[in-house]
């Protein structure tokens, strides 16, 4: 009887980690400076980085 080997990769918890704590640091941003272009860049960068998390986590499930 052959054996087979299955390769897992933790990619999907990795991308979503990265991308999680990106989301943040964007969160961080808009609530620093609330009203500003900082906040509008920081607001962009959360969400896109929010998306990309999700994104990463169904592709590697």
């Amino acid at each position: 009887m052959a054996r087979v080997n299955q390769v897992v990769s933790d990619k999907g918890i990795g991308l979503g980690l990265l991308f999680g704590l990106l989301a943040v640091g964007g969160t961080l941003a808009m609530l620093a400076v609330p009203g500003g272009l900082v906040g509008a860049w920081g607001f962009a960068a959360a969400m896109i980085a929010g998306l990309i998390l999700i994104v990463a986590v169904h592709v590697y499930a």
